[in-house]
């Protein structure tokens, strides 16, 4: 099946092909600021693929809470014009073919279940750590959205003084941290290596990042008991990152002595192309 593939992101719209079983024809386009340009870009992407290629559908990754039932993109993100209306008919009618939409979240973790660190699991969770943090459930290969869409929220948690997930596992976050108390101007990855190299102050943030995340993956290990948590995100690809998560894991089990079960964790398989790779999964899943 040959589909042309959008991963829509806050500040790039990612398109390719999907063609024998390969992404080709990578392309990136800055998103829109309105409606009008966004539908301008999408129709002349499909359109100049769709005969070169013979296209059966488009599949789209999408930020927001997408409603699979009724095709319309709940909640909010950084693309507030894609919200609240049938989207799936308008874009059936401008490309002229079958069109699938998922939360982009989700779209990585079925890359993840079909092909990459997931492909032996059959309950997983997957954790996006990025600007905030979200993330996915995995149920019997199926997601599993809960009663209101919030299902995989998982940056809603209450981590540390009322604070958030997100705004205590997010690196950005973590970087306004560290320039709110020192006038700096840095990354989160540049925290991260600051306190690698011994700043005490960049050690101390990071700590308490690291700390909550590992909180947060210990209470989904014993709420929802997934065979394995799969991290996502830029930062997931620092394997130090990811020992260190471990690291901080294996000494909450220590602390907690009626805990005998360590989580899981590995790092995503697929970066950049697991929102585009998992909105093929999930066409070829949904009924056409």
């Amino acid at each position: 099946m040959n589909l042309g593939v959008i991963d829509i992101g806050g500040t790039t719209i990612k398109c390719a092909c999907w063609v024998n079983h390969h992404l080709i024809e990578r392309q990136k386009y800055p998103t829109p600021s309105k409606l009008t340009g966004f539908m301008k870009v999408l129709k002349e992407y499909i359109t100049s693929f769709k005969t070169i290629h013979n296209l059966q559908g488009v599949a789209i990754s999408s930020p927001g809470a997408v409603n699979k039932k009724t095709g319309v993109i709940e909640g909010a993100s950084a693309v507030p014009y894609i919200h609240n209306f049938k989207i799936v008919p308008v874009f059936e009618k401008l490309f002229e073919l079958p069109v699938s939409i998922e939360n982009d979240a989700n779209c990585a973790a079925l890359a993840e279940l079909n092909a990459g660190a997931g492909k032996d699991c059959k309950n997983l969770v997957f954790l996006v750590i990025g600007t905030g943090v979200g993330g996915t459930i995995v149920i019997d290969h199926n997601i599993y959205y809960g009663s209101h869409l919030y299902g995989g929220e998982f940056g809603f948690q209450l981590v540390k003084n009322r604070s958030t997930l997100s705004q205590m596992g997010s690196p950005v976050n973590l970087a306004r941290r560290y320039n709110e108390k020192t006038g700096e101007k840095m990354t989160g990855k540049d925290v991260f290596e600051q306190a690698l190299a011994g700043n005490q102050l960049a050690k101390k943030y990071v700590d308490e990042m690291i700390d909550c995340i590992a909180t947060a993956i210990f209470n989904i290990q014993h709420s929802i008991d997934p065979e394995k948590i799969i991290i996502g995100g830029a930062i997931s690809q620092n394997k130090k990152f990811i020992l260190m998560i471990k690291q901080r894991l294996s000494e909450i089990c220590q602390e907690i002595p009626i805990a005998t079960l360590m989580p899981n964790v590995e790092a995503c398989h697929f970066t950049g192309d697991a929102n585009l790779r998992g909105a093929v999964v999930d066409f070829e899943k949904s009924k056409f």
